[in-house]
């Protein structure tokens, strides 16, 4: 091979790796959510994702000049998913709690809200002390923050665990349950609608650190740091340029980032 070949060759060779390079630049990540958590997250019948996580997901991969994809996955398996590469990243209201900082590397917070109890409207009920809710049944949507919370905090009630937030919604409005957690933003807006027509808010309830944790965060594989920081990096910017309250005033009427 002579000189000139050797260097059209190693220019080919160069040309190629600028090439390769700037086609990894528009990176790719996929997001996975639950799809079953409205106002949060919701999958409508037409197939659309629609909801605050949605809208906060497509704000962050639009700052990170990231192309990004959704898919949606059952709660319950939600990690492990994420875990066996089915998606990047979980953008479902995931509270940053410390058993699950075990498991996966977190942003920091996108919102945090307290929980918060819904009873039917007719329910005896006029406090949501353990003392009040001993021997009744709660509802709570299982492997959730929720869910924990009941088991800690009342623990003379009977836990009910649900697969889905609609179906311990059907149960108390069938009155098979005498009350249900959850996050106070899911409930109120539930109450407000036809479907959750049956029911009030008895109370919120103060939020404890150890089970309901910093507020929802980003979650992505054990270990990956630097996309986490990524996530916290573009939250900071969408609220610090407007895009985060444009987002929140849809859903909201109040500021769901909470005290900063």
């Amino acid at each position: 091979m002579n000189i000139s070949t050797r260097f059209f060759a190693a220019a080919s060779i160069a040309a190629l790796s600028l090439f390769a390079g700037s086609a990894m630049a528009q990176e790719k990540l996929v997001i996975g959510t639950e799809g079953a958590y409205p106002p949060f997250n919701t999958l409508e019948a037409n197939g659309n994702l629609t909801g605050f996580d949605v809208d906060i997901a497509k704000a962050l991969c639009e700052e990170m000049k990231v192309t990004c994809t959704f898919v949606t996955n059952d709660w319950d398996g939600i990690i492990p998913a994420l875990q066996s590469k089915k998606f990047d990243a979980i953008i479902a209201s995931m509270s940053i709690t410390p058993e699950r900082k075990e498991q996966v590397t977190f942003s920091k917070k996108y919102y945090n809200t307290p929980p918060a109890i819904a009873v039917p409207k007719d329910s005896p009920l006029k406090d949501a002390s353990p003392a009040s809710l001993k021997g009744k049944t709660l509802g709570a949507q299982g492997s959730t923050s929720h869910s924990n919370y009941v088991e800690k905090h009342f623990a003379d009630a009977e836990a009910k665990l649900y697969p889905t937030a609609d179906e311990y919604k059907l149960d108390i409005a069938n009155g098979r349950i005498d009350g249900v957690v959850d996050d106070i933003v899911v409930l109120t807006e539930w109450v407000k609608s036809d479907a959750g027509k049956c029911c009030k808010i008895l109370s919120p309830l103060p939020i404890d650190p150890e089970i309901n944790g910093e507020g929802a965060g980003v979650a992505v594989r054990k270990g990956e740091t630097a996309l986490a920081d990524k996530f916290t990096a573009a939250i900071a910017a969408i609220r610090t340029n407007g895009k985060y309250k444009q987002i929140q005033d849809k859903y909201f009427d109040f500021d769901v980032y909470g005290d900063k």
